[in-house]
C-alpha cells in the first residue's frame, strides 16, 4: 500500500488540485507563483499526504483556482 492510499484511508479525504489544475489549464509552478506556497508544499497536498493546512492557504488556493473548499477538498470515493 503506498502513502498517499494509507493517508486517503486514514482521513477520508481526497484532494482534487490535480483535476482542477488540468480543468483550468493551470501548472502546479503556476499555482505556486500565485499562491506563494512552494511547489514541494502543493505536491504534498496533490498527492493525499499532507497532514494539515492551513486556512489562509486553503483561501488562497481555492481564490486563485476560483473555486470552493468543497470542490477542493472531498470525501475519498465522492470524487
Amino acid at each position: 500500500m503506498s502513502p498517499a492510499a494509507s493517508d486517503e484511508e486514514e482521513t477520508g479525504i481526497h484532494c482534487r488540485l490535480d483535476e482542477l489544475l488540468a480543468e483550468r489549464g493551470m501548472t502546479l509552478t503556476q499555482l505556486s507563483t500565485a499562491v506563494g506556497v512552494s511547489i514541494v508544499n502543493l505536491s504534498v497536498l496533490k498527492n493525499d499526504r499532507a497532514r494539515a493546512i492551513r486556512y489562509s492557504t486553503l483561501r488562497a488556493i481555492c481564490d486563485v483556482l476560483q473555486c470552493e473548499v468543497g470542490e477542493l477538498l472531498v470525501l475519498a470515493g465522492e470524487s
